[in-house]
């Protein structure tokens, strides 16, 4: 018998169906959306004044331990931001289309900067930093900066920016940084310098001009099909959101939430659906200077090791890294679950697998099992167009439409596309009337790409089964169609934990094969200490892996689901190739194309020693 679940406030589940010719429907919520606020300036100022000494943000200050930022003093600093930019004659009464471009990570002066920018006006432009420093050609950065033309640029730490800001044409536009100043000594301000201008009436003029429609931030996609496209995200879209979650979960309302959090602020699972969740509900946003890769989960572990959350939000890939570390202490265990109220996974699937032993570690720590639950939405619908809001006991369901929000499925093939429409989707792409046309169908529903199913049509408030990415399935010689989707999470599952990520392939060939990436962590249990080739070559872990797929095929011998073969890679996904975001989240076309040569290698008629075989 399962362990209980601990008790949790949701709404009810409950959705309407229309149907529609072809064998299409919209799902939408039958519970009307509330009044929500304006802007995020509206949500920070109600937090200053019925929590002014809570801490808002909390970062890493060296030996020192925490730097904390309450709600009142953010109040204060924001206001003298404002001023500031507003002085400078950009934002409201000025240059409206000004904006500010922000090239670092995570910080509170990054969050200060970005929510005083939008009370004076001005857009925000958080860029991924691995665009200016693990980029080789900086192609992307110069990209969007051409399209943006920013009129400030901020970074916490300059040395490493260096290279990228070299390769930016930088005359006449204002730099600032956080904690350290360019070491060749070039022109740039301290961050402190716009925390010096008082505030007057020009700010509350400012704050009141401000309505939903206003561009607060454009964030850029990482560009899978080519260049980054900026996608135009509206106040409206940001606090509709927030307000279409709370009317799902009404428990994060009960408690401010306290999080410690990686995920990065130019992406909108962490800057949209984690930062504006902790504003919204006056919660506590610890700033993780970790992320789910070697050498930097230990940061992560070390915050969490300090701080016990209240809700727990990560990417598949972060649970991975950071279950062991769990499982093999059981007083950080009982420390991290102590006062779990929520554990969140989005951004791609979760492997059953995983799912398990999360649970496992709650029961063990509680005798009981926190809620996990997902969402699914995109940078376009800031982000979450349907959550999960009941129990559930394995992975794979995306939820129900949240209030407001209304959710088309469109035969396409043998699978339903999901399109939505709602107050949370963008208006559009930053200068490309072009892109923003085909994003949308006759009637006003973004195109997401995505494809998904009722998990149970007799009864559609169990709720939607996310399906793959309509354009990333293929169909073999045989005709036989190939979902990539579920295909990849099936085989992290068969071979965990020693698989990190995979690449299908087969496309017009007559059986399937794998491209995979090794967890290095997990693979040392079975090879011992070793550089990546030494690891992938070794004996032991192909003997595991082959005996692995070897049993998934027994079970799975169908043509469409049977892997008969693989290769393991060690040169990392590339960001430069679009193979790969700064988040993790693997390009299946992308990597098929860069690493052509290793799709030939998988398919040879006689392959060679570096491709995996199993054997029927």
């Amino acid at each position: 018998m399962s362990s209980p679940f601990a008790s949790l406030a949701f709404a009810k589940p409950v959705v309407d169906v229309e149907p529609l010719g072809g064998g299409g429907m919209i799902l939408r919520s039958p519970e009307p959306l509330l009044p929500y606020e304006r802007h995020l300036g509206e949500m920070l100022r109600a937090a200053a004044a019925e929590a002014p000494e809570r801490d808002f943000l909390c970062e890493r200050a060296g030996d020192d331990g925490w730097r904390r930022l309450t709600y009142g003093q953010a109040r204060r600093d924001i206001d003298a931001v404002a001023a500031s930019l507003l002085a400078r004659g950009l934002g409201h009464g000025g240059a409206e289309d000004a904006r500010v471009m922000i090239l670092s990570g995570n910080s509170i002066d990054s969050a200060l900067l970005t929510l005083g920018a939008m009370q004076a006006g001005v857009t925000v432009v958080p860029v991924s930093p691995a665009y200016s420093l693990m980029s080789e050609d900086h192609v992307k950065l110069r990209t969007i900066f051409r399209q943006i033309r920013p009129a400030l640029v901020y970074v916490e730490h300059a040395p490493p920016f260096a290279k990228a800001l070299a390769a930016l044409p930088m005359d006449g536009i204002e730099l600032f940084y956080g904690k350290t100043p360019p070491a060749d000594g070039s022109d740039a301000a301290p961050f402190s310098e716009l925390l010096a201008t008082t505030p007057g009436p020009e700010v509350e003029a400012a704050f009141a001009a401000i309505g939903p429609d206003h561009v607060g931030k454009i964030l850029f996609t990482s560009g899978s099909t080519g260049q980054p496209k900026g996608v135009l995200n509206t106040q409206r879209m940001m606090c509709a959101n927030q307000q279409q979650i709370l009317q799902a979960s009404p428990h994060l309302a009960e408690v401010p939430p306290v999080i410690v959090d990686w995920l990065p602020w130019n992406h909108t699972f962490g800057g949209n659906h984690n930062f504006n969740l902790v504003l919204k509900h006056k919660g506590t946003l610890y700033i993780d200077e970790g992320k789910p890769a070697p050498g930097l989960i230990e940061k992560s572990v070390a915050a969490y090791r300090e701080i016990a959350p209240t809700h727990y939000f990560n990417v598949p890939g972060g649970f991975a890294l950071f279950l062991p570390y769990l499982e093999s202490d059981p007083a950080f265990r009982d420390h991290f679950f102590s006062r779990l109220r929520l554990i969140f996974y989005a951004a791609s699937a979760l492997p059953q697998d995983l799912w398990k032993r999360v649970e496992a570690l709650s029961v063990a720590a509680r005798k009981e099992r926190v809620v996990m639950v997902s969402s699914w939405g995109a940078t376009e619908t800031a982000p979450a167009v349907t959550a999960v809001h009941w129990e559930i006991d394995r992975a794979g369901i995306i939820g129900l439409p949240l209030p407001g929000a209304e959710l088309k499925f469109v035969p396409s093939g043998e699978k339903l596309e999901m399109r939505v429409r709602g107050p949370n989707v963008t208006p559009g792409y930053l200068d490309r009337a072009d892109l923003t046309a085909e994003a949308f169908d006759a009637d006003g529903f973004y195109r997401i790409g995505d494809a998904g199913r009722l998990a149970d049509p007799s009864a559609p408030e169990k709720g939607v089964v996310f399906d793959g990415r309509v354009s990333e399935d293929f169909k073999l010689t045989s005709g036989t169609w190939v979902h990539v989707g579920a295909l990849r999470i099936a085989a992290l599952e068969a071979a965990a934990p020693y698989l990190q990520d995979v690449v299908v392939a087969g496309q017009d060939r007559d059986e399937i094969g794998l491209i995979a990436w090794p967890n290095l962590a997990a693979c040392k249990t079975l090879t011992g200490e070793g550089e990546a080739a030494a690891i992938v070559a070794s004996p032991a872990l192909r003997e595991t892996i082959t005996a692995a797929f070897a049993g998934y095929n027994r079970r799975n011998p169908g043509a469409s689901v049977r892997i008969p073969r693989l290769v393991l890679q060690t040169v990392p996904p590339s960001i430069d190739a679009n193979e790969i975001t700064d988040k993790g989240y693997i390009n299946q076309r992308a990597v098929l194309e860069q690493r052509a040569g290793e799709v030939a290698r998988l398919f040879a008629e006689t392959p060679d020693d570096a491709v995996i075989v199993i054997a029927d």
